[in-house]
């Protein structure tokens, strides 16, 4: 007889629905096998021919953490090119490096945690560098752009399959996994939640990742907007990931639930459908699962309805057909596109001539990023290195460039009188990456480095100040001062890095010298006979710490001071290092330049006052540019940034970066790190009321450009609108042209004036374009609180186009037919707490576990709450409070002395049990409403009746 082949499982037939091939294989796996698929390792399953799949790839700009791959400029960097057609050009460049890495190591994954769709509310957030832009609009276009290149282009299979990052209201690094965003819901809905849902409605997003905070005192990892918002907006299963270790958190540090067990089911039921936890380890998450469902917290029909959502994106990747699809890295495409990302990125925000730089010009090049190629905690391994200084030597002639680094360079003297030594590398510990760097990969950390010694003469180093009190220590050879391990100190790094960085010192005055901690430790440092170590604090005998005399044998400034003084024009490269001073985990404390880098700025000024300041940085600062020729600005751009930057500065390229964020004058113009209430705030262009530094979509070129016939007219869905855009200059040059609209007679607060559309255009000298745009009349609308839905207010608004959101050239009105407001029924809908529509010194916070909002006072403060134009219709005898804890709710009516006053009888039970109090309150019409909340009370309703 002949062995018959047994037949194709439906699972395998890419001829069926992807819904029908995913019951077939949910059929065939066993509880045990589904609940495994439920930690990001997921194993693979040999019976059925599975392959193990993780989740989590990171992608930010370029494959990160998997080895040598094309780096291009950090995400604030690509927002800054306001150009969708070039960051979808990135995106699928990633993603074919993905799968070309892929091919050659199985680590690298296909479902990609990539963009970061936060919006840069406030500029002194760590992760600055993540995100696109401040504006809702601008950010979901640029991540729709990435996540289609990142999805690519085959009509079925995706290339990648990307994950939005970090749901949501995320912007402090400070307290991350214990603080609340409080944010009331104008600013949910017009502002945070629309950045992803516009990027998730365009349809190439596989899913979100929930970030480590909590919004309105719930976890976003139980967020019940995953299940009200995010899966309303699409009909596609979408994956939601869990950020590292937040499952644990639930418990271990935000307190939220009592047992794991409950935590982790109250997260799958939430939305939450691939838990990262524990590293490779997935035995801890299986056996909370299996915990949950044996104490009846979750069913297999749960369980199977998060293995759907994981399943429905590797179908789409084409894993179940054996689809495949080549890539490849380090290709002259890519490299290619590295530079002309870096060079879209570079924003000019000054010029009074000085630019382009003369060919024949003797160039001095000063500052701590000027011969740097700084790299990120999401960057990949350069394979490509070019730094301000390199391209400037290639494109001037080396010359014709003088170079000064400004830093200090000292010797350490111990209290024995013998100076701090740093042995030789040997030739055979000199582990070098590409193009002869030394590999930072490899040499941070090592223990088999000889450590620090002392000797007679020492060693001088390059001690790097970043501000803060912070410190970096640099031998002669290049190599950073590093602690491993073991304790010891050894010039073992090419760059500070990692996620505790072991290369950053403080020196801390005592007595007539300076003890030195070391930061990744907090341990000081000591001289033994057998090295220079930190000091071990467990230890019964320890080396006490030394104390070292700091002896400078050049200052920095004098250094720049120099080699400015003999040049035509002076380039002042001045920064931040993204593993210090803010990045994840740190939030900055200061728009400021640190105090090291100013002074090198005002020597670098003072002595030759043709001083162009270029910055290179994930985030804006507040610097002085009013006595300078020319400023800069550029995001930490990628292998190809010193190149980049030489042929702007040359005027090889005409910059046409532009601000995707404001930046402020000054630390005083900033809201608190953790006020999330951008419209009470005034945050951001959309509601800054002061004079910024610069405004969003701010930057200048070498041509000039006018604007003119505006047109406009409104449809039944969209406006549409029209103008031209003429190069009026004599060089060829890009231009961004941007369309904000403006609720001219509003009846609550509106934006100033919000993006509503933009391109970036090419244009050759005397050379004119029409540009035209289709706003719908949805992003038009607010929330209104009132109704609890978004609403179009009729009446006139304003189109103004220009060239920033400050530089208007046009304007005109249009009158739109919406749908006309009123007061509040109260008397049929009663007050949510949350939807007042002013507050002081009120919180909002979680209604209970699972659901709702409810309003509390800040600590130490009493809450006042308004509540507009509320109708009680022929008259109200009576209003109830539904409230939780103790305290008391007091109510006015339009700003009177208090009327009613409510307090519980005694503090309720817990912060959920809410208890109904009622009060004799006589009022008709139309009247504002005022509550004054006192003590730990949480309000969730207010209602009235006759």
């Amino acid at each position: 007889m002949t062995a018959q082949t047994p037949p194709t499982p439906p699972f395998r037939d890419p001829q069926l629905p992807i819904a029908k091939r995913i019951d077939d294989l949910l059929s065939r796996l066993t509880l045990d096998e589904k609940t495994a698929f439920l930690h990001q390792f997921t194993p693979a399953v040999e019976r059925l021919g599975i392959a193990a799949f993780r989740t989590g790839q990171e992608a930010l700009h370029g494959v990160a953490w998997m080895g040598p791959a094309t780096v291009f400029p950090q995400a604030v960097g690509l927002g800054a090119t306001w150009n969708t057609d070039l960051v979808r050009r990135v995106g699928d460049a990633v993603s074919k490096e993905v799968r070309a890495m892929r091919a050659r190591d199985d680590r690298v994954g296909l479902n990609v945690w990539s963009p970061t769709v936060n919006l840069l509310r406030h500029p002194l957030w760590g992760r600055n560098e993540e995100g696109y832009s401040e504006d809702p609009k601008l950010t979901s276009a640029i991540a729709t752009a990435y996540t289609h290149g990142l999805r690519g282009d085959h009509p079925t299979y995706w290339r990648t399959a990307p994950v939005l990052k970090h749901w949501l209201a995320h912007n402090n690094e400070t307290d991350r996994s214990t603080s609340s965003s409080s944010v009331r819901p104008r600013v949910l809905h017009e502002y945070d939640l629309r950045a992803f849902r516009e990027t998730v409605e365009a349809g190439a997003v596989a899913g979100v990742m929930p970030a480590y905070n909590l919004v309105n005192g719930r976890p976003n990892h139980v967020s019940p907007y995953l299940r009200e918002q995010l899966r309303a907006w699409t009909d596609e299963d979408l994956l939601v990931c869990s950020d590292a270790s937040a499952p644990s958190n639930l418990v271990d540090s935000e307190h939220y639930f009592d047992t794991h067990e409950e935590a982790t089911a109250a997260s799958l039921l939430a939305g939450v459908d691939s838990f990262t936890d524990h590293g490779t380890d997935s035995s801890q998450m299986i056996e909370r699962i299996k915990g949950a469902y044996e104490q009846g917290l979750l069913s297999e029909a749960d369980i199977d309805m998060a293995v759907r959502r994981q399943l429905s994106v590797r179908f789409r990747l084409g894993e179940f057909d054996g689809y495949d699809e080549p890539g490849a890295y380090d290709t002259p495409r890519h490299r290619a596109l590295a530079q002309e990302a870096a060079e879209q990125a570079i924003v000019l925000l000054r010029n009074d001539g000085v630019l382009p730089l003369a060919p024949d010009i003797r160039l001095a090049v000063v500052g701590l990023l000027a011969d740097e190629c700084k790299l990120d905690w999401y960057s990949g391994t350069l394979i490509h290195r070019s730094t301000p200084l390199e391209g400037l030597y290639e494109r001037f002639g080396a010359e014709r460039v003088e170079f000064a680094e400004g830093v200090d360079r000292v010797l350490l003297k111990t209290s024995t009188g013998a100076f701090v030594h740093v042995p030789a590398a040997d030739a055979d510990d000199e582990v070098r990456g590409a193009e002869g760097a030394l590999d930072p990969a490899l040499l941070a950390g090592r223990t088999d480095l000889p450590p620090l010694t002392t000797d007679a003469t020492g060693t001088e180093l390059a001690l790097v100040d970043w501000g803060e009190d912070l410190l970096t220590l640099r031998a002669p050879d290049g190599r950073y001062l590093s602690v491993a391990e073991d304790g010891y100190v050894r010039a073992a790094a090419d760059q500070p890095g990692g996620w505790v960085v072991q290369e950053t010192f403080r020196l801390e005055p005592h007595e007539n010298g300076h003890l030195l901690r070391h930061v990744g430790t907090g341990r000081h440092v000591s001289v033994a006979a057998d090295g220079v170590k930190v000091a071990d604090e467990n230890a019964e005998i320890s080396e006490p710490p030394e104390i070292f005399e700091l002896i400078v044998v050049e200052r920095g400034a004098d250094a720049v001071a120099r080699v400015a003084a003999e040049a035509d024009v002076v380039l002042v490269v001045a920064g931040n290092d993204p593993h210090l001073n803010g990045r994840e985990t740190e939030d900055r404390t200061t728009l400021a330049l640190p105090a090291h880098q100013e002074r090198l700025l005002r020597a670098a000024r003072t002595a030759n006052p043709n001083t162009v300041l270029t910055l290179v940085s994930a985030y804006p600062y507040a610097v002085d540019t009013g006595s300078l020729r020319a400023a800069l600005w550029t995001a930490h751009a990628g292998q190809a940034a010193g190149t980049a930057l030489a042929r702007v500065l040359a005027g090889d390229v005409s910059p046409a970066g532009r601000l995707p964020q404001t930046w402020y004058a000054d630390d005083a113009d900033l809201p608190d790190l953790l006020d999330y209430d951008v419209i009470g705030g005034r945050q951001t262009y959309l509601y800054f009321e002061g004079t910024p530094l610069f405004p969003f979509g701010h930057g200048l070129s070498y041509a000039s450009f006018a604007y003119a016939d505006l047109n406009s007219r409104a449809g039944e869905a969209a406006l549409h609108v029209s103008f031209t855009v003429t190069n009026t200059g004599d060089v060829t040059a890009d231009e961004v042209a941007q369309l904000y609209t403006r609720a001219a007679d509003p009846s609550v607060p509106r934006p100033r004036r919000a993006l509503a559309a933009h391109r970036r255009v090419t244009l050759t000298p005397g050379e004119t374009v029409t540009l035209e745009f289709e706003v719908p009349l949805s992003e038009l609308e607010f929330w209104d609180v009132a109704q609890g839905r978004a609403r179009l207010e009729p009446g006139p608004y304003e189109l103004l186009v220009g060239a920033s959101s400050e530089d208007i050239r046009l304007r005109t009105t249009v009158v739109l037919d919406g749908e006309p407001g009123g007061p509040r029924p109260v008397t049929e809908r009663g007050l949510d707490g949350a939807d007042f529509d002013e507050q002081s010194g009120a919180e909002i916070v979680d209604r209970t576990k699972t659901a709702g909002d409810a309003v509390t006072p800040a600590p130490g403060r009493t809450a006042e709450l308004l509540y507009r134009a509320c109708d009680f219709g022929p008259g109200v005898t009576e209003v109830t409070v539904s409230v939780a804890g103790e305290g008391t709710v007091e109510v006015s009516l339009d700003g009177g002395a208090t009327s009613v006053a409510l307090s519980p009888k005694a503090p309720t039970s817990g912060p959920y049990d809410y208890v109904t109090l009622t009060a004799e309150l006589t009022a008709s019409g139309v009247h504002d409403v005022r509550l004054r909340l006192r003590g730990p009370l949480r309000l969730a309703r207010v209602g009235f009746s006759g």
